[in-house]
């Protein structure tokens, strides 16, 4: 009787930690608020795992910025209070900052050229990831960067004269503000809209994607719009290592099956929204200003080319990484050229 009793007591326990063991909970964080195009997708994308891992695999979705700044989010996936986040270059910069590469100004004359040079550079990219301690599931896109202002921006000299944001930490936004001679100013962005929204604010221009000023409400402060994109931005859909390999075989697959196809949907949105969103901004008044002649862009160039020149020589973007992104562009442009 006894025996029975244990060997019963010990069926339970074992039931028991295969079910603990077959239960996961993904702690996810990003700065996208909730209700936007991008967040539904999102929001999706939770609902689809947790029904085709039959409950195996459970997400806390944080949105709005709620766990802070993406230093902060990836401060906390690193401590384990967090296990994964959908991360702009930003936060990519401070995963495997040569992924960035891929936002440097001007770079790129459209989407067919970066998604090109994207693909070609995906594996290492990958690699560098999963170095750093992160599986990469997916590489969604937040679209064109314009430069916005509270007043008239038509010349260089006018952005010199401007308070610029600078998202706080950014090496990238700092390399190329200092090879442009300008001095912005250091905020996280999570307090972007105070500032612009205080009677006397610290900053009173910013750069951003047309549909993210709309979704963080910045262009409710800001009157005016660059014509030309400075740079097509990037994003990056994360977990930890520690905790994707924790995670069953069939989890694994069914998480970055279904991650690249939700972050293609994204980066897919986000073209069409930031098109619609120009359109909505022009709406609400913002005007769209300074179309760039050739000298003005051959100056901009030039301070790109200064900026690339630092990132090389501190590591950020290493050399052989840039030309081999700058190599594969020229290659494809010269197939191009030949179907014409």
């Amino acid at each position: 009787m006894v025996l029975r009793i244990f060997v019963l007591l010990f069926a339970v326990l074992s039931s028991a930690a295969v079910f603990a063991e077959q239960t996961h909970t993904l702690k996810f964080a990003t700065l996208l608020p909730s209700g936007t195009a991008w967040s539904k997708i999102l929001d999706n994308w939770v609902q689809e795992i947790e029904s085709k891992s039959q409950g195996r695999l459970k997400v806390k979705m944080y949105a709005g910025g709620v766990m802070g700044d993406e230093p902060d989010v990836l401060r906390k996936i690193r401590k384990g209070q967090l296990q994964g986040g959908l991360f702009t270059g930003y936060g990519i910069g401070r995963i495997y900052s040569p992924a960035r590469v891929l936002e440097m100004p001007f770079l790129f004359k459209n989407t067919n050229e970066s998604d090109y040079v994207r693909d070609q550079l995906m594996p290492e990219i990958e690699t560098g990831f999963k170095q750093n301690g992160f599986e990469l599931l997916g590489w969604p896109e937040v679209g064109f960067f314009h430069f916005f202002s509270q007043h008239k921006i038509e010349s260089l000299d006018d952005m010199r004269k401007s308070r610029i944001w600078l998202w706080q930490g950014d090496p990238l936004g700092e390399a190329f503000f200092a090879a442009a001679d300008i001095a912005p100013v250091p905020l996280s962005i999570i307090d972007v809209y105070s500032q612009l929204s205080a009677r006397h604010g610290s900053i009173d221009t910013v750069y951003i994607s047309t549909f993210g000023a709309i979704g963080l409400q910045w262009h409710t402060q800001l009157k005016y719009g660059s014509n030309i994109a400075v740079t097509n931005a990037i994003g990056g859909l994360v977990i930890s290592n520690e905790f994707f390999d924790a995670l069953p075989e069939d989890l694994q697959q069914m998480l970055k099956t279904t991650g690249k196809i939700m972050s293609d949907k994204i980066r897919k949105n986000a073209r069409f929204e930031n098109e619609r969103s120009r359109n909505l901004l022009e709406r609400t008044g913002i005007r769209f200003l300074w179309d760039w002649n050739d000298q003005e862009m051959a100056e901009f160039i030039h301070i790109r080319d200064q900026a690339a020149k630092h990132l090389q020589e501190t590591g950020y973007i290493p050399a052989a990484f840039s030309d081999k992104a700058r190599d594969l562009l020229d290659k494809y442009r010269a197939r191009q050229s030949l179907k014409k």
